[in-house]
């Protein structure tokens, strides 16, 4: 598959990446792990059929410490054993947060995510399967493929 366009060789759309960028770093600050940011992103990376956000995301986890065990049981979560109910909570949300036309986020997807959560945790999960799925939609329209991430390749791009 080759790209359809680069969106780095469009002035406008090289500054809304950058800021794009900036804004999602602004999780890095938050206390949800690392880890657990990029299972939530790569499942939504799976939901939306992301290439390339599936390969950033699985490169990230692993490089936070996840196990192949557990980055393979991802798109099947609900059918394994190997994540916390924290971590289901989330991986949840990132579901029903992406399959929005299915009804959205369900009362009981949210008491769990308000059980395991604080308030700040809660906000940045709400923001970062908002910009995950930004991201994918993105990348999926110009067929940005996977496979040639490297983690920490997107550090230039802070201000």
């Amino acid at each position: 598959m080759e790209p359809r366009f680069n969106l780095f060789d469009s002035p406008t759309a090289a500054k809304v990446a950058k800021r794009f960028y900036n804004t999602s770093s602004a999780l890095e600050g938050s206390t949800l792990p690392k880890a657990l940011r990029e299972l939530v992103e790569l499942r939504v990376g799976q939901i939306n059929g992301c290439g390339f956000c599936v390969d950033v995301h699985t490169k990230e986890a692993s490089a936070a410490g996840e196990t192949a065990l557990r980055l393979s049981l991802v798109a099947a979560w609900r059918h394994s054993t190997v994540f916390t109910e924290a971590e289901r909570a989330a991986l949840a949300l990132a579901e029903e947060g992406t399959r929005l036309g299915d009804g959205g986020v369900s009362d009981e997807t949210w008491a769990e995510v308000r059980k395991h959560y604080d308030d700040d945790q809660v906000g940045a999960l709400v923001c970062l399967v908002s910009l995950i799925n930004a991201a994918t939609r993105m990348n999926v329209i110009v067929h940005n493929p996977g496979g040639s991430y490297e983690p920490g390749m997107f550090a230039g791009m802070s201000s």
